[in-house]
This record gives C-alpha cells, structure tokens and sequence, in this order.
C-alpha cells in the first residue's frame, strides 16, 4: 500500500480494530511483525503528539519549533557554538555549514510560522512565552496539533485530532488539511471532518486492510447500496451498474462544491465502479419508539442560571420548547449544557429561575458521565434488568442484542466494560425508557463511526423531541432544527440551520457578547 501526495487517507474500523496501532506502526513507536515502511528520500514525518503533559517544561513557541527535530536541533547546536568564548576556526566553519541547513529549512521564518499557527488555533500571543503548564487542558491540544503541523512535513499523522477541540478551532483545521499538499493519514470519529478533507478511506477490520477511493460518506453510503442490491437477488446485472453510476455521478457533483483544492477534487471525481464493495460491517439497531406523542406543553424555562460557585456558566435562559424541536445547546464552557441537563432532569438545583415539565413527557437521559452505573459485578443482563419493569430474559435480550451484544456476551460482566460498550448499554438501557424526549449530553463519545451513524440515523426519524450537546458536527446538522446557545451574560436563541448559524457575522458579534 502506498500513500501519496496531495491525498488525506482516512483511517476507519471498529473500536479494537488496530487503528491506533496501524499509526504507531508507520510512526516507529510499535515494530510490525512483518513485512517494511519506507518514506521518501529526506521526507519528514510529523505525529500529533497524545501525552498532553509531554512538554509542560518548555515555553509554548519552542513547544511548537520542537515539531521540526532538525531545525530544532540546528537551531540549539548553533546558538551552543555562538555563545562560546573560544570561539575556533573549526567552530566557524560549523558554523557556516549549520547557518546553511539553517536558511534551507526556513529557519529565519520559524518563530512567525509558528506563531501563526498558534493564533490560528486560537493561542493568544499573550500565552506563547508561557510554560505550557500553564495552559489549560484544551490550550495544551492546542499547542500539540500546532507542533505537529509546524514546518508543513511531508508526511502528518493525526490520531483523534479534533478531541477536546471546539467546534470553531475544529473549522480551521479543516480547512488547513483541505488544502494541505503532503500526505495526511488520519483517524476520527468525526464523520463531517473525514467528509472535508479526505480523498481515499483506509478500512481496517481486524486484520484485513483495503483502500477506497472517496471519504467516508462515499464509503459508507456506496457500501451500503452495494449491500442492499446483493441482498436484491431479483435486479439484472445492468440495472445493478446503471444505479451505482448514477451514484458516483451524484457524489462527485456534491464533491465538486467542497472546500477542498481542484486537485483533490479531481480525484473525487474519478470515483469509478470498481470501489464500490459491499459493507461486511454490523451496525447497532439503536430505536427509540415514545409510548407516546408529546402533548402541546413540553417544557418552558424561566430565568434559570447555574455557576461552579465561582464563574457563572449560564444566567436568564428563557426558552419553550414546542413539537418537533430539537436542539442542539452551545456553549464555549462545555461546563454550562452538562450542569444544564443535570438541572432539567433534577440532578442539580439551578442558582435561581424555574422550569416545568409538560404532564404527558418521559424522559431518557444519556449523561456525560455514567462509569458509577457499572461498578458492580454483575452481568448485562442483570444490570438492564435494574432499569427495566419487564426483566424477562426474552426483553432484555432483545434490547442487549440490538446493541450487538449477543449469545453468551450478555453475562459479561459491567464491571469489564470499555467505554463505547458501557454506551452501547446505556442506549439499550434509553430503549427500554419508550421516551418522547431525549436528553443527550455528547452522546457521540466512546463510540465507533458504526454506532455514531446508526445513532444519527434513529434521531433524525424520531418522533419526539432532543435537547442535546455535541461536538460532532454532522450529528448536529443531520439531527438539530433549532440552537441555543448560552453563556453568562445570557442565550441566543434561533431556528436556523447551524451552518448558518456559526457563519452569520452579526450573529459572531452578539455570540461574542454571552462570555464578555
């Protein structure tokens, strides 16, 4: 397999599948048992560093110049040979050599790029001579995505690159990557950022490796109309192709409008029939079904605001919500939509205001944090029970095994569970409830793009309503047809759709104002 330039290559596979390992392997960090990677003569590779604590001795800016090892090793072996006091003929001629390799690799332009891209990030000039201990945990990402894109290097790796990033930083990156002409290999469960900026899907799925053309949605959807017309035994051959050609020829004019550079767009454009493939992937069957409609009250709020005790995260939220609403809950304190939804389902008392519940509302709450609920021993199977008044086996395999949990999986024990298989269990635990509303506080996180998609999917049809926070981008425009937005100097509230919402510049200014 080689990757070339000009293309972003999206890692993609299951939780487990060896996606992590398959980056450390091409880094050097792990050894492959078999077989050889090789990079061009002179090229660098550049990887986005995952100990955020790595560097807290060292200023911001030098953090970033550490990104380039060469340069920063010229830069120290020179200032060393300049601050001695016998200064040597020998030392001269080093000298001269290093001031060489010095100007090739754009030294005297170093501290600017990097500066640059700090601020792109959003690091404030203010912070680049900070130790980045003192960064905040997202301010130290930051800092880290900065370093490795630092000196445009032939080759990025980028493991998760939009975690704990907002969505605004999130925009730039993709739009940096868009247009990057090096080779980029990345893996995300973003589906929108792979959509922006890949051209090629790398499928890892335990063991077995294949490339395609395209990014993820082109994947994704051409797999599954491959799948459905090789589960469609009464279709011709012909007519098998013409719906597939028909296919690429809509994606690639889609393709043709992205903010990706004409190059790529070209390669998009040469999708052909050959790289559509069945998907062998097994998807959840997450469904929500309300044991009723919502009645013509479902919640209105009241001057309701909450603080830490020290900072104020929201104050004087005024909102109703009506039919068919669902909300998409912004804040740049993540902080504010988690104390939010404790206080909607009653886990938090608000600093002051009130809010009612209509009489006809059942609730389903996906909390942020949840790892108390499975420190028991006990089985699946039993810990569904808890949470449901029918605690037949019959039921509650039913629910465990929409989730993919089957045969002798449901008596694992809760205690054992990874993250994306205690989420799994707790939308199961969200199915049993028959809600009308859902309360989703990033309900995205721990999951694999599979159970995101199918996720999605269900809460773009469901007949009820959704109040949710979320950092992933095609979730909230696939799923939200209203945003609030709150901070502690009070909300915006609009219906509008959310590109719209974070491109409108008069909106900026008065989302500006909620945390000045």
């Amino acid at each position: 397999m080689k990757f070339t330039a000009g293309n972003c290559y999206g890692i993609i596979g299951a939780n487990g599948a060896g996606k992590s390992t398959f980056l450390k392997m091409l880094s050097g960090e792990l050894e492959s048992t078999k077989g050889q990677i090789s990079l061009g003569t002179g090229e660098r590779l550049s990887v986005l560093k995952q100990n955020h604590s790595e560097y807290n001795e060292f200023t911001v800016l030098n953090t970033v110049l550490m990104g380039h090892s060469d340069l920063w090793r010229v830069m120290h072996e020179k200032d060393a040979i300049y601050a001695k006091e016998d200064f040597s003929d020998a030392d001269g001629v080093r000298a001269a050599e290093l001031e060489g390799h010095f100007a090739d690799m754009d030294g005297w332009n170093a501290e600017s790029n990097a500066a640059s891209l700090l601020s792109g990030l959003g690091i404030k000039e203010e912070l680049h001579d900070k130790l980045v201990e003192e960064l905040t945990g997202q301010q130290k990402v930051k800092v880290l995505l900065a370093q490795a894109l630092f000196g445009k290097p032939e080759n990025l790796l980028l493991d998760e690159p939009t975690n704990d990033l907002d969505l605004e930083t999130v925009n730039w990156l993709e739009n940096y990557l868009a247009n990057f002409p090096n080779t980029v290999l990345v893996v995300s469960h973003d589906r929108y950022f792979l959509d922006s900026i890949c051209t090629q899907i790398v499928d890892i799925d335990f063991g077995k490796v294949q490339l395609f053309s395209g990014n993820y949605s082109f994947w994704y959807e051409s797999s599954q109309l491959a799948l459905a017309q090789l589960q469609n035994h009464n279709k011709k051959a012909e007519e098998r192709k013409k719906e597939l050609l028909e296919f690429i020829q809509r994606f690639s004019a889609n393709a043709s409008k992205s903010k990706q550079t004409t190059s790529r767009k070209k390669m998009i454009e040469k999708l052909n029939i050959e790289d559509i493939k069945p998907s062998t992937r097994k998807y959840p069957a997450i469904i929500f079904t309300p044991e009723r409609e919502p009645g013509n009250q479902i919640l209105d709020v009241t001057n309701l605001s909450k603080s830490d005790g020290e900072k104020m995260l929201f104050s004087n939220l005024n909102f109703s919500i009506q039919k068919d609403d669902k909300i998409i809950f912004l804040s740049r304190d993540t902080r504010a939509m988690t104390q939010l939804f404790k206080v909607l389902k009653g886990h938090e008392k608000p600093d002051g205001g009130s809010f009612i519940w209509g009489q006809t509302i059942l609730k389903a709450y996906l909390p942020l944090e949840y790892d108390e609920l499975f420190q028991e021993n006990i089985s699946l199977m039993d810990w569904l029970s808890q949470f449901s008044d029918d605690t037949t086996e019959v039921y509650l395999r039913g629910f465990l095994g929409k989730m993919l949990f089957s045969g002798d999986e449901v008596y694992k024990k809760a205690n054992v569970l990874s993250g994306g298989e205690k989420v799994r269990c707790m939308i199961a635990r969200m199915m049993t409830r028959n809600a009308n509303v859902m309360l989703l506080d990033t309900p995205t996180n721990h999951l694999d793009l599979e159970s995101i998609q199918a996720f999605n999917n269900t809460l773009t049809k469901f007949k009820g309503n959704v109040l949710m926070s979320s950092h992933d981008q095609e979730f909230i425009r696939t799923t939200c047809n209203r945003i609030i937005e709150m901070g502690p100097n009070g909300m915006i509230d609009k219906l509008m759709n959310y590109d719209d919402y974070i491109s409108d510049e008069k909106l900026k200014e008065q989302r500006n104002a909620l945390y000045e």
